[in-house]
């Protein structure tokens, strides 16, 4: 079982008897899930997990939130833009003086398995989220941080060539990590419109403490220069419902 929820460092979850060691003390069929990016939407989330419970605002320390991450997902969905490499979604990673504000919400312990299998190229950590007010909860949950393409290929693909092109191959992607990339606008505006919804707190928090791939670059930096007219585009129409905040 997990015995350690009091220490600081996050512990990496690489199966599902890791998984099966936080779930929630008060009900063991949920587990808590950490939402960074589109999750900070609950209407996005739900999208992803119909029956999620308990949907909430939340403060992760520690760590930083970069665009530094090729997702598959938006080449799929028509919304990639290789040519200018806005292909970008967002990771988590490890920062001493990070702080996040974020969502934190149940999903039942069914539901592990494809969880792990849509997030397959992250790193899968139990972290210990507080409240806006500094709180730390009383059981980790799962946060989705940044793998490396050495260890997906190795331990995800299993050394596969084949199961890498069925992921990631197909689309040209021969590497996953990258902090060359720009955010897929799209995806950028959803996350922006989402982080405004849950109020000034998490807007202002993801807008200063969100990165490019530089690790200097901020989305407010962005929005104000390079990406002014993001905000202002729509998504395509088969998408406005997950894609609108």
């Amino acid at each position: 079982m997990y015995a350690a929820i009091s220490r600081p460092e996050p512990i990496e979850l690489r199966d599902d008897s890791d998984f099966h060691d936080i779930l929630c003390p008060s009900d063991s069929d949920l587990i808590s899930i950490c939402g960074f990016g589109s999750l900070l939407s609950e209407r996005s989330a739900r999208s992803t997990f119909p029956d999620l419970l308990n949907f909430r605002v939340a403060r992760l320390n520690a760590f930083r939130r970069v665009f530094a991450h090729v997702a598959p997902i938006f080449f799929e969905r028509g919304i990639a833009k290789p040519e200018t490499k806005e292909i970008s979604s967002l990771s988590v990673e490890p920062c001493g003086g990070g702080s996040l504000v974020i969502t934190v919400f149940e999903i039942k312990k069914s539901e592990i398995p494809a969880f792990m299998e849509r997030e397959l190229e992250f790193r899968f950590l139990a972290v210990v989220p507080e409240t806006l007010d500094g709180k730390p909860f009383d059981r980790p949950a799962v946060l989705c941080a940044r793998y490396s393409d050495e260890e997906f290929f190795q331990v995800r693909c299993k050394g596969s060539k084949e199961i890498y092109f069925q992921h990631y191959g197909r689309y040209n992607i021969d590497k996953i990590w990258r902090d060359d990339i720009l955010p897929c606008r799209a995806y950028l505006r959803h996350c922006v419109l989402a982080a405004k919804n849950l109020g000034n707190a998490s807007y202002n928090n993801f807008l200063d403490q969100t990165l490019f791939g530089d690790r200097k670059t901020t989305i407010r930096e962005y929005l104000a220069t390079t990406g002014a007219g993001v905000m202002e585009e729509e998504p395509p129409e088969s998408l406005k419902t997950r894609y609108g905040g």
